[in-house]
């Protein structure tokens, strides 16, 4: 069995063509759909697939790796890496300067949590 990359790309949405890239492969890499060690398509192929630019693809694909989604092998190709750790510690760290930084400023933590779920609210819609 042959396991295919799914992307579908919306003009209309007001989203960059490389941001929606890096959200989907992100998305179906941690969902399992796209398991660890799947060989991505080439830069170059991809975006002749889509009919994107390569450098499109390209800026895609360095942002997954920033990440940790994916990981380059030089000419052996991208692949996607063990990236549920990786992201888990990525928001830890994250969470950890927040929460260094909002003591700094004297905030309750009732205020350090509001503020942290406008934020999240903001990039993932409201959920009421």
């Amino acid at each position: 069995m042959t396991l295919k990359i799914d992307l579908a790309l919306d003009e209309d949405t007001g989203t960059p063509p490389y941001e929606q890239l890096r959200a989907q492969i992100s998305e179906q890499a941690r969902s399992g759909r796209l398991p660890v060690g799947y060989r991505l398509p080439t830069v170059r192929g991809l975006a002749q697939e889509l009919g994107l630019a390569a450098n499109t693809v390209a800026k895609a694909y360095r942002a997954l790796e920033t990440d940790g989604v994916i990981e380059t092998r030089g000419r052996n190709g991208t692949f996607v890496a063990a990236a549920g750790d990786a992201a888990i510690r990525q928001a830890a760290t994250a969470a950890q300067t927040f929460a260094e930084q909002v003591h700094r400023l004297g905030l309750t933590e009732d205020e350090a949590l509001l503020a942290a779920r406008d934020a999240l609210r903001a990039v993932y819609g409201s959920r009421d």
